[in-house]
């Protein structure tokens, strides 16, 4: 087998298009994720994230276009992606009157694991699951944190290079949300490339590489957090505190050519600003130089839910 290069897209979609009727879930989405990296997929209900997961999971096949894993093709090599991929589910079966050992004992047979090589994957997935002390536990005695465990665990017990995980965090408490974040870090770490979905966006910004967002079947944007909010708010927006010379700080600002919106709440100044982290120093500069007594100068950014709620329009369908 030739290796895949370091840098290469281990997952791609192109131009995938999915209807159902006269619906079209998924409209024309193309993106890619390089490997070792953690990609969040972000919508609302009905925007298409799981139908697009589905189909690179080989579970659906789409209207049109093409989704890749290892550059195999989910549509005309489903069988070899299967091999290459795990999916966790937002909802999964179990066997309730089957303890964690024999599930995941029953997926690693269904995918030809034998001998040592599956007393292996076993021994590793309960030991990276953390399900060791529940070996034997019957999964309907397990708790939500537990049995995402376990179906985490099924994904990962062929050692597929690339997991999707569609909302793993839903329903967890948040102990269980931190180790699962802890957990798919380490996974990408290891080299394993990763998309997700998820509800919880602050976990999203901070687990994932890059993002795409899509909303009623169409991707409204790519690329990490700081890009996207580049893209929505190019102006850098800076909040000032002083301890005296409010006038003085204001007037000076307002002379800055980098600096307007300039507003003011008692010793607060909030003002935007054009350009670089380098006319950001040097407006810090100028107002020291001038012997403004400043207590706070920090840039403001949106947050990954501001991101959404601006580039969404809460569409349903």
């Amino acid at each position: 087998m030739i290796a895949t290069p370091s840098n290469a897209a281990m997952i791609e979609l192109h131009d995938l298009c999915r209807d159902f009727g006269a619906t079209r879930a998924v409209d024309h989405v193309s993106f890619s994720v390089p490997r070792g990296s953690v990609f969040g997929y972000i919508g609302p209900n009905g925007a298409g994230k799981t139908t697009s997961m589905r189909i690179l999971a080989t579970l659906e096949l789409p209207t049109s276009g093409d989704a890749l894993v290892d550059g195999l093709s989910s549509v005309n090599d489903p069988d070899r992606v299967r091999g290459r991929l795990g999916f966790m589910p937002d909802g999964f079966g179990t066997y309730s009157d089957t303890n964690c050992i024999e599930y995941l004992d029953f997926f690693a047979r269904s995918y030809g694991l034998v001998g040592r090589n599956r007393m292996r994957r076993l021994r590793y997935v309960m030991h990276f699951t953390g399900l060791e002390p529940l070996a034997m536990k019957p999964i309907r005695g397990l708790s939500k944190g537990m049995r995402q465990r376990l179906c985490l665990g099924r994904a990962l017990i062929h050692d597929p290079p690339v997991l999707v995980l569609d909302e793993p965090a839903a329903g967890l408490d948040p102990r269980a949300r931190i180790e699962l974040r802890q957990i798919i870090r380490s996974l990408a770490a290891e080299g394993k490339t990763i998309l997700i979905s998820s509800h919880i966006l602050t976990e999203l910004a901070e687990m994932c590489d890059r993002l795409g967002i899509i909303e009623r079947g169409q991707l409204l944007a790519t690329g990490s957090v700081d890009e996207i909010r580049q893209n929505l708010q190019p102006d850098r927006q800076v909040r000032l505190k002083v301890a005296t010379n409010v006038n003085a700080a204001v007037e000076l600002l307002s002379k800055h050519a980098f600096v307007h919106s300039v507003s003011v709440i008692e010793h607060t100044i909030s003002f935007k600003l054009d350009g670089t982290e380098a006319e950001q120093i040097a407006v810090l500069h100028h107002l020291c130089d001038a012997r403004v007594e400043v207590l706070e100068y920090s840039g403001q950014q949106n947050s990954l839910e501001d991101v959404f709620l601006e580039i969404t329009q809460g569409f349903v369908q």
